[in-house]
């Protein structure tokens, strides 16, 4: 055993010919990264060697240098030098919320990098001079599109939930629908969210069932907000009542003729949709516009979600209520920077001058099955050129696809894609080898083969699709 420890090289020893051996690495690995693998790769030779003597008796110096060598090479293999990278998207889920939910449009993209290139008016008002509000960079683009007396972003809607019941209910109740209570993303939970806001929460009805009358009974001099919840990443269907913003307001009006109260009414909208879906068969999201005209004093809803645009949150409703927000100590704490309201203000004027199109989310969610189709054939016509027929086995297949970010949970897409198989290889082996090439390619399961939906596959990204199974090839080799 003494030999074999003796035979273990020096991490200085294992770095220089590593360096010198090595002529894949297309661009440099930092020393340091290098010196961490060596040196984790030796420690656990050396334990290994100790645990197992026997195993070592005839091994050589050389031998393990050229294992150690192998192993600093299956590094380089996966070697990322930023944790933040591009994957394909084959799941054909439109929002992802694992691969970043809502993909920006160029304008967005070419307005961020001017922005962020260059000093820009953040907070200063160039036609007066002096200092001003970043808040007002977006305000009118939001009242535009929401038809609000006014609007402000924070960093995300859970943010929004958090500033409008911290400032406007702290130590107060807020009455919301046991059926409302939603858990969202990252097991946030409104009423924790409640909770953390000193609010205090007044459950009303059962899980399926509310009625106006619960909310009349729970009323109180000590009430401040009825609170809507609407349950886009779930849908209760059969016996079921839920009370709607109109119904709330005439309650509240109701309670304000007879007392002092001044009740809210709030709904989180969560998703927030500006473009009406459902005008094409596509669920039955509720349009922000229409949420403000049915008597809601204040709405807040998602950036990144069916919007289309940067991570925010959306607060948008009567300019007196709006004004209390932004003057709350947590308006600051929660502010976007200069890049959200970039690409969030780009995304907003693309509704505003009809160029929708544009935008990735509302184009990939309305892509019909035979236009998916054609980015299928696309596909086919230049595979045929790069890899042979033989080596993989790739069919043509039919399923369905999920918006995805928490919302129209019941709504599935036709849609087109490809199945892939190796002779040779389990699906699960595939589909792990797929995710490690340079930029992986995300799949799901169908029927246990490998399937790639096209939905989500731009067709500009069909070139590195290709790449990607040919690289694939490789590490199978």
């Amino acid at each position: 055993m003494t030999q074999s420890i003796r035979n273990i090289p020096a991490v200085h020893e294992v770095i220089k010919t590593f360096e010198t051996s090595n002529q894949q690495v297309e661009r440099p690995i930092p020393a340091e990264v290098v010196k961490g693998w060596a040196q984790y790769h030796l420690r656990f030779l050396r334990e290994d060697i100790l645990q197992h003597p026997s195993n070592y008796e005839n091994v050589t110096r050389e031998m393990l240098m050229a294992d150690l060598l192998f192993k600093l090479n299956q590094e380089v293999k996966s070697y990322r030098p930023n944790n933040l990278h591009q994957v394909l998207n084959g799941t054909g889920t439109v929002l992802h919320t694992n691969l970043g939910r809502a993909r920006l449009s160029n304008k967005a993209l070419e307005r961020v990098i001017e922005v962020s290139k260059h000093y820009s008016t953040l907070e200063y008002n160039v036609s007066e001079g002096k200092r001003g509000s970043r808040h007002d960079i977006i305000k009118d683009l939001l009242i535009q599109v929401t038809g609000a007396e006014a609007a402000m972003v924070v960093n995300n809607n859970a943010a929004a939930v958090f500033l409008i019941l911290r400032a406007l209910c702290k130590g107060k109740e807020v009455i919301v629908s046991r059926g409302e209570l939603v858990e969202i993303g990252g097991s946030f939970r409104i009423s924790t969210i409640m909770e953390e806001s000193d609010a205090k929460l007044v459950e009303v009805g059962t899980t399926n069932k509310t009625h106006a009358y619960d909310y009349e009974q729970a009323i109180s001099e000590n009430t401040r907000m009825l609170m809507k919840v609407h349950t886009s990443n779930f849908k209760t269907v059969g016996f079921t009542k839920e009370v709607s913003v109109e119904e709330l307001k005439g309650i509240r009006d109701d309670v304000e003729q007879s007392s002092s109260n001044g009740i809210l009414v709030y709904e989180d909208l969560g998703s927030g949709s500006l473009y009406p879906f459902r005008h094409d068969g596509i669920g039955e999201e509720p349009i922000v516009k229409e949420a403000l005209n049915k008597g809601a004093d204040i709405i807040s809803f998602s950036g990144d979600k069916l919007l289309g645009g940067p991570q925010a949150g959306v607060i948008a409703g009567k300019k007196e209520v709006i004004d209390l927000l932004k003057k709350h100590p947590l308006a600051r704490v929660l502010r976007v920077d200069k890049m959200t309201l970039a690409a969030l203000e780009a995304s907003l004027q693309s509704y505003i001058y009809d160029e929708v199109s544009d935008n990735p989310t509302i184009r990939d969610i309305l892509l019909t099955e035979k236009q998916i189709q054609g980015k299928v054939d696309v596909f086919l016509r230049e595979l045929e050129k790069e890899l042979s027929p033989l080596n993989w086995k790739i069919e043509t297949g039919k399923d369905t696809s999920l918006i995805g970010g928490g919302t129209m949970p019941t709504v599935e897409r036709p849609t087109v894609g490809i199945t892939v198989e190796k002779d040779g290889l389990s699906a699960n082996k595939l589909e792990g080898i797929l995710r490690k090439i340079t930029i992986p390619v995300i799949s799901r399961m169908k029927n246990t083969k490998v399937f790639i939906d096209f939905r989500t596959i731009d067709e500009e990204e069909i070139p590195l699709l290709i790449q990607a199974l040919k690289e694939a090839e490789k590490l199978m080799e």
